[in-house]
């Protein structure tokens, strides 16, 4: 048995009311199914096997709404373990702040 994650990466809209209610049913989806989100429109979850990964996706497929775009990618749990998770921790210079702030002198 080969443990695998499925990653649901999705940009879908949310202009108007109908296309709201839509990305809130997906999402809502995602959540009762098992998926835990990763970050804002990235949601992971664990597959047993390769055929019980086919079935979630097969699933995932019967509820994605009719516009926007669903990315799903499929990696093994050791391939998922050793992703590389980046934050911006430097602090940013006070000098370099001001760069573009623009001066107004009076003659």
């Amino acid at each position: 048995m080969r443990i695998m994650r499925i990653i649901v990466m999705f940009d879908l809209p949310t202009a108007s009311k109908e296309e709201k209610k839509k990305y809130a049913l997906f999402r809502k989806f995602l959540l009762n199914d098992g998926y835990q989100m990763s970050q804002y429109s990235v949601y992971t979850r664990i597959a047993l096997s390769r055929d019980n990964m086919e079935s979630h996706i097969k699933r995932l497929q019967d509820h994605v709404p009719d516009v926007g775009e669903v990315t799903v990618l499929a990696l093994t749990e050791k391939q998922y373990a050793s992703r590389k998770i980046l934050v911006n921790t430097k602090k940013p210079n006070p000098s370099e702040e001001r760069v573009g702030e623009q001066l107004t002198l009076f003659f």
